[in-house]
């Protein structure tokens, strides 16, 4: 594959005047496009004014705040590693005790992820990919020697790592064996030559392993067809043959495995079966056992579950109405309780220590960035002593205390949940004062992600230094409100989550301190279609959109998208190859509205965006400035699904602030 980073921008520049793709209307004679370069040349700037020293300052100890996630324990239990950056992007580093300094162990151009430590010794696994292009190579690190190596093929796409027991072998999900599948690979990790394909993918969903059993001699298999279907398989390695445990096309559920019990004859495992909400529960590996429910009483997601490695003690974390909750579970008697004194915010990476004695979190809320933290556990499976905190984030010099804490509210829709208006769950950060404050709408992705209350540096710009209102709202099809819930825009009711946004900005005229009359939205990826399909629906009601990474034309998208994810979209967004989809899908598609497009437009894309391609941004830029309407367009040829490096976030974040302060905050026309 080539490596898309030789793009020269010479030859980008020249396919962004190509003819449009298409155009809504014949094309109007418009000034020529300023273009210039930053950062090496890597980051282009398309009619995007020069940007200020003094607005580069405003921003700087905004972008300066770093995090500390939890990434594994050493094998003796008294340190751990964790990923944050000192330089352009993330990188591994250890820690030795609380509070400790943080000593850094690789030193790559690119981002480092999911690390795992080996059983039983020392080595370490993790995976980096090339410019964001997302196929990520899989390396063996000695974390002695600071040496490592790739043990991938450096073309397909690897991720899920997950060591045997014993340490000498790995499973991970792979596209080696024709780049379009998502198959079950395995190798003995001293000879990489070992790797072989140990479970095919028959169709276009993604299969991936979960865990070696405490005898290696079975693999655990995930497979993910949609966020409300996926099945868990059990793997002999030997014979090849697998059964499935859970799930089935005939009735769909969430069904996420979570683990072997100690002994290796139970699982435990996540399910929405039979139920609104996914609830923890647990079998034994035996023909028509009885499932067992552990949470039946908590009437929200359990989205992640940890057992130790002695078998004595196990935890998981709940997502109640958008905020984390740590409960402790003791496996023998499925009896658990909530963690004591824990702060309010998002609880997510556990991990017991090889010891069993300790539990690793990594803690976030709305004035405090992600740090890692560690619960010391009692003697028994429900005991537990003091929380500690391991890292220190540094955050620009930032007084966070001060950082606005959003509101819950739920505003009514255009619908009925069966006898009672439909209500949609939304985040407000209020600046302080009285206000009118101008408003922000911010629309996550997915589709089905869920805004949570998290630390954000953006929002907290965007209250500090222009005063505006930030709301984020959970429309339909988000995760978190029930399984119900996540399925309201499937197929043909995609555009029901546009409408969403329709009765938010009714919602908004009913708040004194909002000011209805300066409201711009701005969302990533999937949000990025909504701010786009937003701005054909509501360009009367809006003022700015910044569109990052959108879906502009479903069906170029899913004509274009990696070949590995292609079924997996076309499971949520609908089939173009089945014409009464693709004449629907081109009937919704902002590009073929382009011409109600008639306020000003932000674009952003990575050039090696494997999910959205760049020809997304491409066609919708072209399309609405053939309309005679302003875009600033900012594309980075080192950059995938999202900016991750330092360099190229600080830019955007600057001309962000200043298409804001542009065209969101004067009060007149002009």
């Amino acid at each position: 594959m080539a490596d898309p980073r030789r793009w020269c921008t010479a030859s980008l520049i020249a396919l962004l005047f190509a003819p449009p793709l298409l155009a809504a209307a014949p094309a109007q004679e418009q000034p020529p496009v300023q273009t210039r370069t930053v950062n090496d040349g890597q980051l282009i700037l398309q009619d995007v004014p020069e940007l200020s020293a003094e607005l580069a300052a405003s921003l700087n100890r905004y972008q300066n705040v770093r995090s500390a996630s939890f990434a594994d324990w050493t094998g003796d239990s008294r340190s751990m590693y964790v990923l944050t950056r000192f330089g352009q992007v993330q990188q591994l580093h250890r820690v030795d005790m609380p509070g400790g300094a943080r000593h850094q162990l690789t030193f790559t151009d690119e981002p480092v992820r999911n690390v795992s430590r080996q059983p039983g010794g020392d080595l370490l696994v993790f995976s980096m990919d090339a410019g964001g292009n997302e196929f990520s190579q899989v390396y063996l690190m000695d974390p002695a020697t600071g040496s490592y190596r790739m043990l991938t093929d450096g073309r397909s796409r690897n991720t899920t790592v997950r060591w045997s027991e014993d340490g000498q072998r790995i499973a991970w999900q792979s596209t080696r064996r024709n780049g379009r599948s998502n198959d079950v690979w395995i190798m003995q990790v001293a000879d990489p030559a070992s790797a072989r394909v140990a479970l095919e993918s028959p169709d276009g969903s993604l299969w991936g392993p979960v865990e070696f059993s405490p005898d290696g001699g079975s693999l655990l298999v995930q497979q993910y067809v949609s966020v409300t279907d996926s099945r868990i398989h059990l793997l002999d390695l030997d014979s090849g043959e697998s059964q499935r445990v859970l799930g089935s096309s005939e009735r769909p559920a969430a069904n996420r495995a979570g683990g072997f019990d100690h002994a290796g004859n139970g699982l435990f495992y996540i399910t929405d079966r039979d139920a609104e909400f996914s609830r923890l529960a647990y079998r034994t590996l035996e023909p028509g056992a009885t499932e067992q429910i552990v949470t039946g009483d908590i009437s929200w997601d359990v989205n992640g579950f940890q057992l130790s490695p002695d078998g004595t003690r196990a935890a998981f974390t709940v997502n109640e109405d958008g905020f984390g909750q740590l409960y402790l579970l003791d496996p023998g008697s499925l009896r658990y309780r909530k963690a004591p004194d824990m702060p309010a915010g998002l609880v997510s990476s556990i991990e017991f220590s090889p010891d069993s004695r300790r539990l690793a979190v990594v803690l976030n809320s709305p004035q405090t960035p992600s740090d890692s933290y560690v619960l010391d556990l009692g003697e028994g499976p429900l005991d537990s002593g003091k929380l500690v905190r391991w890292t220190y984030s540094e955050v620009g010099g930032l007084d966070t205390s001060r950082f606005a804490v959003p509101e819950l509210i739920r505003y009514p829709t255009f619908d009925r949940d069966g006898d009672r208006p439909r209500e949609v769950p939304a985040f407000v950060y209020r600046p302080q004062g009285e206000g009118p404050f101008p408003v922000i709408i911010s629309i996550h992705g997915g589709p089905e992600s869920q805004y949570r209350p998290s630390f954000r540096t953006s929002v907290q710009q965007w209250i500090d230094l222009l005063g505006a209102a930030v709301i984020a709202p959970n429309v339909r099809g988000s995760r978190g409100y029930g399984r119900s819930y996540v399925s309201l825009d499937n197929g043909i009711l995609r555009e029901d989550s546009v409408r969403d946004i329709g009765a938010l900005l009714d919602w908004i005229q009913t708040q004194d301190d909002l000011d209805a009359d300066r409201v711009a939205v701005i969302g990533g990826s999937y949000g990025g279609y909504m701010v786009l399909a937003s701005a054909v629906h509501y360009s009367d009601r809006l003022k700015a959109a910044v569109d990052v990474v959108g879906i502009s034309s479903f069906v170029t998208f899913l004509e274009n998208t990696q070949d590995y994810r292609r079924d997996l979209r076309r499971a949520e967004y609908g089939d173009e190859r089945i014409p009464e989809m693709r004449e629907h899908l081109e009937k919704i598609s902002p590009l073929n509205n382009v011409e109600k497009i008639k306020v000003p437009l932000m674009v952003v894309q990575g050039q090696n965006d494997p999910r959205v391609p760049v020809s997304e941004a491409e066609q919708i830029v072209k399309a609405v400035r053939s309309q005679g309407h302003e875009v600033w367009y900012i594309n980075a040829l080192n950059e995938g699904h999202g900016f991750r490096r330092k360099e190229n976030r600080e830019v955007y974040g600057q001309a962000r602030i200043e298409f804001f302060r542009r065209y969101l905050l004067p009060t007149s026309p002009e």
